[in-house]
């Protein structure tokens, strides 16, 4: 959940920090206080567009911080592990976004720069907003079978497995064109491979040679430590300290000693083991000491060797190991284009039998959809039915791909295989009965799409995983018991994720179990934004002007408490 929010020369904003609990948040305030310009820095910190326009006037940058808490099963940790940010036991999530008076953003996620991309990455795992725009995006026919997918728990798995044969089946096909097409290309590509491999073989390079030469050159350059090392170590032994004796006469002394006293008798036999053992070491110092030997002509043909091979490995491989295996694939591809036309016969049969792979992995694909659009539209007609739109008809259509002729076949039929499988997915909707199913967005009216996209956004909210989920003016267009069931709805979204919400309902704001009131001043000719949270008589006094938008009244502040009445019972059933 988001935690806290701190907020610094944003907008009209000079400084807040809102701190936020579990269940429903609802914001509320005067048009023109700053509630969207809160969603705005919330958007930021999901990896949304920034401008300079959101830096406050005659200030050098804006920040905004988001602390959010998380579980130990949540997905931000694999996020965290694919981009090397650090995610404590705690499960505290710091983002971090600064944009400058020039323009520059500078994101962070705890504490460590990063991209926008990754910070989006991020965001999107921890936020899901839902505003005017997010609607737009809910209506894209493109976002459809990635929603279904979200809904269907069995999908995850056999998803990977398409597009593990998938990526197969698409790099084969592009070598294919590459191979068949590009004539001129591919005798340009030719001459550089083979003068690449020329370079290569005549270097004569052998396995793990640069390491070999690098151990053999710091040797050489260290012969006279390494020198004076064995010779001090001998002669401590054998010259005129007579380590070595001294450890004879010490052996000696203990063996005569050894039949009166089981326990010096073990030590004698330890004893005898050492000398031994020093005595060969004595042997193979002596040994070394012979063999070594200084040879600058050697130490001048290693740097030479060394520096062919540094030469090599910044056009070929960071390792000899690494340059042995590109010549070996240069050798490969060389190999492809001199014989391409039977290679070509060769990929022609493997694209084939790829091809007929993905398409069964991707007619589980389809299979697992359908079932799934099933329980899916009897999901979303409960939804509507609880929100007045009772008469409403969704479906999930789910068309094939259709192919050209050389695509792979499924039942006889040439069909496309895309990154998510064959199938082309669109949510369709009517609101009035007789009229034929079509797009969302060529239906619904404003109050009608408000309840629609509520719908999709319980239903999809159990399965995104995301910790908060935030509500811009959803409930546009509408009033009286359809204004009750949204509040019932967006509160039913809070028992399973943090829900924030904008709203000027007064049936969503008896329904927070937070209620904050951001409020916009002026002092010495600037405006200023605070947020405040509300007392439970605050509350029924911020809710009876919602229902006025006037003056208080004896009769509205008692119709609010009525309605927090309401909302209560409705929390306790």
């Amino acid at each position: 959940m988001l935690t806290e929010l701190s907020i610094r020369d944003f907008a009209i904003i000079d400084r807040i920090s809102i701190t936020f609990k579990e269940g429903l948040t609802v914001l509320t305030g005067e048009t023109g206080a700053g509630k969207s310009i809160i969603i705005d820095a919330i958007q930021l910190l999901s990896g949304g567009r920034g401008s300079v326009e959101f830096v406050r006037h005659g200030t050098k940058k804006a920040e905004i911080e988001g602390l959010f808490t998380v579980g130990t099963n949540h997905p931000i940790h694999k996020v965290g592990e694919e981009f090397g940010v650090d995610i404590d036991e705690d499960g505290m999530v710091v983002l971090q976004r600064t944009i400058t008076h020039q323009g520059k953003s500078i994101c962070r996620v705890n504490g460590k720069l990063v991209t926008l991309a990754i910070m989006k990455e991020f965001g999107h795992s921890l936020i899901d907003i839902h505003s005017q725009h997010e609607t737009q995006s809910l209506m894209d026919p493109d976002r459809h079978i990635d929603l279904l997918d979200i809904f269907s728990d069995d999908m995850k798995s056999s998803l990977e497995e398409y597009q593990r044969v998938y990526d197969k089946y698409r790099v084969l096909k592009k070598r294919y064109k590459e191979l068949s097409e590009n004539e001129q290309e591919m005798a340009q590509r030719l001459d550089l491979l083979e003068f690449q491999l020329r370079e290569l073989q005549e270097a004569e390079m052998q396995p793990l040679e640069d390491d070999e030469l690098s151990e053999e050159r710091k040797k050489l350059m260290n012969y006279e430590k390494i020198y004076q090392g064995i010779h001090d170590a001998y002669y401590s032994l054998y010259g005129e300290q007579k380590g070595l004796d001294w450890l004879s006469h010490a052996m000696t002394s203990l063996e005569s000693t050894a039949d009166v006293d089981d326990e010096l008798s073990k030590l004698s036999e330890e004893m005898s083991n050492s000398y031994y053992i020093i005595e060969e070491l004595t042997f193979q110092l002596s040994n070394q000491m012979a063999a070594l030997e200084f040879d600058p002509e050697r130490l001048n043909q290693i740097e030479s060797r060394l520096n062919e091979l540094n030469r090599l490995k910044k056009k070929y491989g960071a390792t000899v190991d690494d340059m042995l295996q590109y010549a070996s694939r240069i050798e490969e591809e060389i190999d492809e284009i001199k014989n391409k036309d039977s290679h070509l016969n060769k990929m022609e049969s493997e694209i084939h039998e790829l091809g007929q792979d993905a398409v069964m992995e991707a007619k589980t694909l389809h299979d697992i959809r359908t079932n799934s659009a099933v329980t899916l539209s009897e999901y979303i007609h409960e939804e509507l039915r609880d929100l007045y739109l009772e008469k409403a008809s969704f479906a999930v259509d789910i068309n094939l791909k259709e192919g050209r002729d050389s695509d792979p076949e499924l039942d006889g039929h040439p069909v496309q295989l895309l990154p998510n499988g064959i199938d082309i997915v669109k949510f369709l909707i009517t609101t009035n009965p007789g009229e034929p199913l079509k797009e969302l967005h060529k239906v619904a009216s404003g109050g009608e799409m408000s309840r629609i996209m509520l719908a999709l956004k319980r239903i999809f909210s159990r399965h995104q995983g995301v910790t908060s989920v935030i509500f811009d003016e959803v409930d546009t267009g509408v009033s009286g018991r359809v204004a009750q069931a949204i509040a019932e709805k967006i509160y039913g979204i809070s028992e399973g994720s943090q829900v924030l919400c904008i709203s000027h309902l007064p049936q969503v704001a008896a329904m927070a179990d937070t209620h904050v009131r951001i409020e916009k001043r002026v002092d010495n000719d600037r405006t200023h934004t605070a947020a405040k949270e509300l007392t439970y008589d605050e509350k029924a006094d911020e809710i009876s002007r919602m229902i006025t938008g006037a003056e208080l009244t004896e009769t509205t502040v008692e119709h609010a408490r009525e309605l927090l009445l309401m909302a209560d019972k409705h929390k306790k059933r």
